[in-house]
C-alpha cells in the first residue's frame, strides 16, 4: 500500500517522544498504539477498523541515521482490495510545517515499487532507502493518513524522531 511511502516519510528522522496535545496543529504520538516491530512508528488511533492490518515493521538501523541506508521490512494484511485512494502527508520540523499535502495513493506507492490495485490478503515489503547525510539536526514529526477511494481508512501512522549531529 502506501505503507512504504508512509514509512519513508516517517523515517526521515530518530528518538520517539510524545507531543503535548495542547500544541495547536501538532501531531500527537499515542504511546498506546505502537506499531509492532523495531521502529519509531505509532498508529494515530486504534487500528482495529483499518483496512491494512500491520503485523510488523522493522527498520535497520533503528533509529535511522543520516548518511546511512535504511532498510524497511514490513508485513501486513489487506482486509479489502485497494484500487485507489489518497494520502495526507504532514512533516514538521519542531513547530514549522515542512510538508502538508494530499497525494494520489497509486502515484505515491509507485515510489515503493508497488502498484494499484493492491490485492486483498498478505503483503510483504522490503525497501532500501539512502538517507542524505545533510539531514538537519532537530526533531521531526511525521503524519501519514491514508484512505481508499471510498474514504475508508487504510491506515494512519505517526512518528517523532530526532536527528543529532
Amino acid at each position: 500500500m502506501k505503507l512504504t511511502a508512509v514509512l519513508l516519510a516517517a523515517t526521515t528522522v530518530a528518538t520517539v517522544s510524545a507531543t503535548p496535545s495542547w500544541v495547536p496543529g501538532q501531531v500527537t504520538v499515542k504511546e498506546d498504539f505502537k506499531v509492532p516491530g523495531e521502529n519509531p512508528l505509532y498508529f494515530c488511533a486504534d487500528p482495529k477498523d483499518n483496512i491494512l492490518e500491520i503485523e510488523n515493521v522493522d527498520l535497520s538501523p533503528n533509529p535511522p541515521q543520516p548518511g546511512s541506508t535504511l532498510t524497511i521490512k514490513a508485513k501486513g494484511d489487506f482486509k479489502d482490495k485497494i484500487e485507489g485512494g489518497k494520502m495526507h502527508l504532514q512533516v514538521k520540523y519542531g513547530l514549522i510545517t515542512l510538508i502538508n499535502q494530499d497525494a494520489d495513493l497509486c502515484e505515491t506507492i509507485g515510489k515503493a515499487d508497488l502498484e494499484c490495485p493492491l490485492d486483498k490478503g498478505e503483503m510483504k515489503l522490503t525497501k532500501d532507502v539512502d538517507l542524505p547525510r545533510e539531514i538537519p539536526p532537530g526533531t521531526y514529526t511525521v503524519l501519514a493518513d491514508v484512505y481508499d477511494k471510498e474514504g475508508e481508512k487504510i491506515t494512519c501512522l505517526t512518528s517523532k524522531i530526532s536527528f543529532h549531529r
